[in-house]
């Protein structure tokens, strides 16, 4: 990406922050990890600052790591900073995620998957909904995840699920329930982490695996922002028309202009793979949503 290119990303990602200013009554996140995230693998792995503002999960051949929200939600926004696995991180995978606890379960996944050195990263997006999933995409990182932090989001709300990487959104989920298409719309979910071996996999199919002379491998998290509904027990507080769930108002139900212009360079430029493509893969069968509009 060229300078001019870079510059005009950074101002429309501040326009873009704008858009979604939040309101203060609905963050629930302290910034401090030690009190809103829990270990949930290998305490002796994740490694949290003093301060309790910035953690890392480490990966090497004794154990993976993870760390998980003390709290459910049922829709809102998370966002989380994380700079991922440097140098030849084939076979590895950071997940980030949000998951339900239930055996049908609900999700909405971030996964980095880990690449030889000097290829690009690939980022996987998945989606589970009563828990069925195969609806990946994937696409490469236009920068380099490595050496700097970066703003992963995750909206979800009553009308669509929106990835976002510095603020651009990268896929879109639409709310088809009407049509018969299914959507995580009644099951809480809370934030995980993880950091684990995926060689079989991975990177190139499975093709490339885990050197583990270069372990150990370390991913690091910062600057979240959990601005959700916490679940208390009754979805009708989350879906409420209300200020507090700003999430469910008729400005989120759909990209905005800008934003719609970068998703388009996103799938165009960037895209790797698109389950509602894979003729192949489902037998010339295509999910319903495949065929509906994603905005």
């Amino acid at each position: 990406m060229n300078n001019c290119l870079k510059c005009r990303a950074l101002v429309i990602s501040l326009l873009i922050l704008n858009v979604f200013k939040v309101s203060v009554a609905s963050v629930v996140s302290t910034g401090d990890f030690n009190k809103d995230f829990f270990v949930m693998w290998a305490p002796d792995h994740v490694n949290t600052s003093s301060n309790g503002r910035e953690r890392s999960l480490k990966l090497d051949q004794v154990s993976g790591s993870g760390f998980a929200s003390t709290q459910m939600f049922l829709f809102g926004q998370i966002d989380m900073q994380i700079k991922l696995v440097p140098g030849n991180s084939a076979g590895t995978v950071l997940a980030y995620y949000l998951a339900s606890d239930q055996p049908n379960r609900d999700e909405i996944d971030f996964e980095f998957l880990g690449n030889l050195s000097g290829q690009p990263y690939i980022v996987q997006t998945n989606i589970y909904v009563d828990g069925f999933d195969n609806r990946e995409e994937r696409i490469y990182l236009w920068f380099d995840p490595t050496e700097d932090f970066h703003t992963y989001s995750i909206l979800w709300n009553l009308h669509q699920i929106v990835f976002m990487i510095d603020s651009i959104p990268i896929r879109l989920y639409r709310n088809h329930a009407d049509k018969g298409v299914a959507y995580p719309r009644w099951q809480p979910m809370s934030i995980k982490t993880s950091l684990w071996n995926g060689d079989s996999w991975a990177t190139r199919g499975g093709l490339d695996k885990i050197d583990w002379s270069k372990s150990p491998f370390i991913a690091s998290f910062k600057n979240y922002t959990i601005d959700a509904c916490v679940w208390k027990g009754n979805p009708r507080f989350c879906r409420a028309d209300s200020s507090a769930n700003w999430w469910n108002k008729r400005s989120f139900s759909t990209l905005t202009r800008v934003q719609k212009r970068w998703f388009k360079w996103v799938r165009k430029y960037h895209m790797v793979y698109d389950y509602c493509q894979d003729n192949q893969r489902f037998q010339n069968n295509l999910p319903k949503e495949c065929f509906l509009p994603k905005y």
